[in-house]
């Protein structure tokens, strides 16, 4: 059996450096458990569990639970409540323990207490924190800037026997030598992915920027900036101070936040000294189920009313997919007169189910060097991009990491980077990397070529009958720099071959620029929108709604030169030539009642293109030469201008056409998120009608966001108009209260779409004659639906209501549209 590919002595070389690092590598000490009376049975919240002659320690929240992980434990663990025996452990250091407590009730006998109504301590207390919420929120500091070690680790989770005996595991047993168990929910874990990274992060408050230099990454089996860019601390960042935090997308309602009392009920539970401060200890709970809140406690200096300590963890019923656990904690230091963050460790559990195998996700974060209301460089906000790497980045050695790292790895967290270069050279692993990625991406990549989109090797359709079709292009193999791609198609009912062939030149990933040239002679489906399923997807014959008859013949060529000047600001300049020739269905006759057959042969143009796009802190996953937008938290705006030149390359129009186009995204807190889309323009010059706005139908049952889902193709042209789409998630605002629904975890959302428009007599009178079924705007078109989203965790149908044009042929006034939707 082969296990690794080099030889027998770097094995045993292995093995004997992970007996060295076992012995001289910090090691964390994990405790946890429950703690309940001994008499009842029922759990004891507030109780102290706390390392005798250290700082070191932490209480129970409302069911008992505790957990504690440090790596500078005590000899001996206290448990100790008002009113019960205070109850001591030895401790094994550097090992995981669990310590289930039963208490005894004391037998002292307090003196009287007279409780007389009066408000709650626990609410003057917060009060007071709002209070002083301005000058103690570290993105209410002028400038600030400092060092960041951060450290992420992805486990597969619930590891059992049965785990292991799994026959594609075979050839992996080596790995479960590296088995440990999490310190907060006792489950199992098998690391399989590890990453450091260590990066200097500036902060302004006006106007507002921040910019991170990453100067060291380590990243398990990958040097890729694609993927350490989300192991900076510019992403999975959590500020307490914030009314909402962001959690993986979804807005959690801070225990601290102004309207906090609205979710939680809060208890002042204990007060101590504090790094020479006095601080009280404030628990919380959430008011009712499934919201989006939290369970935990915070430690907060008197006097300032800063948080000196927190410890959060995601409500057990909060309607949050795959997502079983989150825990945050955060430590502040006391720098100048300010309590700036220390360090911060994040847990995410991803389970179906809590029994279910899925996946830990671990984040710490740690702050040196910091400089308040200072900057050693004043003009690093003059830099481009908001996220950089130094040349060096990735090449720091053992000895760099040692020094640098501001504390030091367990000897499993060391290991992990041995242990994830052998996997990778396990072929099951390979072969499972090949499949994974040919469905992610949809290539399937053999060598210097990648073959796809699998699902576009065969469709069907009216005009072509069956379609069949390979494609490819070439892999990051090849080149990084140049990717040449292309495909054939051939249809069995118009005998036609068709082709495209095209090359994407990448100057520079980030700040993106590059060059791309295409030419095709194919089928296009005219009107159809962005979002829509390309013409030869196979789901798209499947889910056809109306016979795919519509199809024109395009012969184009196409460039293209775009130029991200700085993070937010791009532009890309192209050219386009494009002879349409027209089909049974698609005809070009003449509007002439002499020659009532009469048709142009084709249509040919020549336009040059410029777009702009403004998106300020757009983030996105980019690879060698595609990348994906993860959003913006403001609006995303793209400004474009095409001007159609008559006579060039024998081109047969002039003509002008300006768009703006708006998108933005925003949560509203516990009400859900809000989504809306603007678009607008206007068209100058005398053109035939598959030149104007030929406005975006939807002939299949999937829900497509950029297209109005009731309207046919070629049901409606402009040649000016302005278009609005809204929608609001609601998170499961009200289904969360209806106990016979709440158990699914279902979620509302509703959306409408207006359209208005309007077109010159001179082209509604142009000599080329609109087709069957194509009209102009008279008055505004409206659709509306209303969804249930979440069904089964990946599904969304939505009822659709079409409110006007209800005497237009072969439309639907009611329809139902689904899509696959995964979400948080």
């Amino acid at each position: 059996m082969v296990l690794l590919k080099f030889p027998y002595q770097r094995i045993l070389l292995s093995i004997v450096f992970l007996l060295i690092i076992n012995g001289v590598m910090a090691q964390a000490t994990k405790v946890r458990g429950r703690i309940v009376e001994a008499e009842t049975l029922e759990p004891i919240p507030f109780v102290n569990v706390s390392y005798i002659g250290t700082g070191i320690g932490t209480v129970t929240d409302f069911n008992g639970d505790y957990f504690l992980e440090t790596k500078t434990p005590g000899d001996t663990l206290a448990f100790s409540c008002v009113g019960y025996k205070v109850v001591k452990y030895a401790v094994n250091k550097k090992a995981f323990q669990t310590f289930n407590i039963e208490m005894q009730p004391s037998n002292v006998e307090l003196a009287e207490i007279v409780v007389l109504p009066g408000e709650n301590p626990a609410h003057i207390l917060l009060r007071k924190i709002i209070a002083n919420k301005e000058k103690n929120n570290p993105e209410k500091i002028e400038t600030y800037q400092c060092e960041v070690y951060n450290k992420i680790e992805f486990d597969v989770n619930n590891v059992d026997e049965e785990f292991k005996q799994q026959r594609a595991l075979k050839q992996f047993q080596f790995i479960f030598d590296y088995l440990d168990t999490s310190v907060v929910s006792g489950k199992t874990y098998l690391p399989i992915f590890f990453t450091e990274t260590l990066s200097d992060y500036y902060y302004r408050k006006k106007p507002k920027g921040t910019r991170e230099i990453i100067k060291a990454s380590k990243v398990s089996g990958v040097e890729s900036q694609s993927v350490s860019q989300f192991t900076g601390q510019m992403y999975l960042d959590v500020n307490l101070y914030d009314n909402y935090l962001e959690i993986l997308d979804q807005p959690f309602v801070s225990p601290i936040a102004n309207f906090g009392r609205m979710y939680y009920k809060y208890y002042l539970i204990d007060s101590m000294v504090i790094d020479n401060h006095w601080c009280y200890n404030m628990s919380f709970q959430p008011k009712r189920k499934q919201e989006f809140t939290f369970t935990g406690d915070i430690w907060v200096a008197d006097t300032s009313f800063a948080v000196v300590r927190s410890k959060i963890r995601m409500a057990k019923d909060a309607n949050f997919n795959f997502v079983n656990d989150f825990v945050i904690e955060n430590n502040f230091e006391k720098i100048d007169t300010f309590w700036f963050r220390s360090q911060t460790k994040l847990m995410v559990d991803f389970n179906l189910t809590d029994r279910s195998t899925g996946f830990f996700g671990r984040k710490t974060s740690s702050y040196r060097n910091v400089l308040i209301d200072s900057l050693t460089n004043p003009n690093i906000f003059d830099t481009k991009m908001n996220l950089s790497f130094t040349e060096d980045a990735f090449k720091k050695d053992k000895e760099f990491w040692r020094t640098a790292r501001h504390d030091s790895l367990t000897a499993k967290e060391e290991s992990i980077y041995e242990m994830v270069d052998s996997i990778k050279n396990v072929p099951v692993f390979r072969t499972f990397v090949d499949i994974l990625t040919t469905f992610v991406s949809g290539y399937y990549v053999k060598g210097l070529f990648e073959f796809g989109p699998y699902y576009t090797f065969f469709s069907f359709n009216e005009i072509e009958g069956n379609r069949f079709r390979l494609g490819g292009r070439t892999s990051n193999k090849f080149s990084e720099k140049i990717m040449y791609d292309g495909h054939i198609a051939y249809g069995t009912k118009d005998t036609r071959l068709k082709y495209g062939l095209g090359l994407t030149y990448m100057f520079d990933v980030n700040p993106r620029e590059s060059l791309r040239v295409y030419y095709k002679d194919d089928v296009e489906q005219l009107g159809k929108s962005q979002n829509a399923f390309l013409e030869d997807n196979i789901l798209s014959s499947l889910l056809q709604r109306n016979p795919i008859t519509k199809i024109t013949r395009i012969k184009t060529f196409q460039s293209f030169y775009e130029k991200e000047w700085f993070q937010g600001f791009s532009n890309k300049v192209g050219f386009k030539h494009s002879t349409m020739f027209p089909t049974d269905s698609i005809p070009l006759f003449l509007s002439s009642d002499v020659f009532p057959k009469a048709e142009y042969s084709s249509i040919t143009t020549s336009e040059f293109s410029l777009n702009t796009r403004l998106s300020w802190d757009e983030v996105y996953v980019f690879g060698s030469f595609e990348r994906v937008s993860l959003g913006s938290d403001y609006p995303i705006i793209n400004l474009d201008a095409t001007l159609g030149v008559k006579n060039f390359l024998y081109s047969d129009y002039n003509y002008l056409k300006l768009g703006v186009n708006v998108q933005h995204l925003f949560n509203i807190g516990a009400y859900g998120w809000f989504k809306y889309t603007l678009d607008a323009g206007k068209i100058f010059g005398k053109l035939p009608y598959p030149l104007l706005r030929l406005h975006e139908g939807n002939e299949t049952y999937a829900f497509d966001e950029w297209a109005f889902n009731m309207m046919n193709y070629y049901e409606f042209a402009s040649d000016q108009y302005m278009s609005l789409y809204a929608e609001h998630h609601f998170m499961g605002l009200f289904l969360n209260r209806l106990p016979l629904l709440r158990k699914l975890e279902w979620r509302e959302v509703v959306n409408t779409k207006i359209l208005v428009g309007s077109l010159r007599d001179d082209n509604m009178e142009y000599d080329v004659k609109f087709p069957f079924g194509l009209t102009e705007l008279s008055k505004p078109y409206v659709e509306a639906g209303i969804g249930i989203e979440n069904i089964f965790k990946i599904l969304r149908i939505d009822a659709m209501w079409r409110f006007s044009y209800l005497d237009h042929p072969n439309i639907e006034t009611f329809g139902v549209r689904a899509m696959l939707y995964i979400a948080l």
